[in-house]
């Protein structure tokens, strides 16, 4: 089992590499369950559909087919015990249209991990981890996880 990240501090790690973002998806994963929320801020190609893509195929299996929601908005897993929904917000041209997603409905019983979550404004989530990408002065990805709510 990966050495597993405290979810309940913040973080700042530099990951050098593409490997590095998908080993981190593993230190995650294991503590997420039904109702939990992460939003992953960046700029495009920094990292955030890796890391989710990671994070999904740690809660299901590793040969996991996972696509990108960038046309689709959100696509969903079967976990262990609950879903998985991964959504792509670029496209939103308002925060309500995210009401079409039914996302407080999949919050009960999933994961929510959302790309682009800045698009639902006032719309969003009080409880959830956010997770930033941007490009490190060193090379690579810096990564910070900010706890926000519940999570703290």
């Amino acid at each position: 089992m990966p050495d597993l990240l405290d979810l309940s501090r913040p973080h700042s790690l530099h990951l050098p590499d593409e490997a590095a973002t998908l080993a981190l998806g593993g230190r995650i994963a294991p503590q997420l369950k039904g109702g939990d929320v992460v939003y992953l801020l960046g700029e495009l190609g920094m990292g955030k559909s890796s890391l989710a893509r990671s994070i999904i195929r740690a809660l299901t299996n590793p040969e996991q087919d996972v696509p990108s929601p960038t046309f689709t908005l959100m696509q969903t897993y079967d976990g262990p015990g609950f879903e998985i929904a991964h959504l792509d917000l670029y496209r939103l041209k308002s925060p309500e249209e995210s009401y079409e997603l039914a996302l407080d409905d999949a919050l009960a019983h999933s994961v929510v991990l959302i790309e682009w979550p800045q698009r639902l404004e006032h719309l969003g989530f009080a409880d959830r981890l956010d997770i930033v990408l941007t490009e490190s002065p060193q090379g690579g990805r810096q990564f910070t996880l900010t706890p926000q709510g519940r999570f703290r």
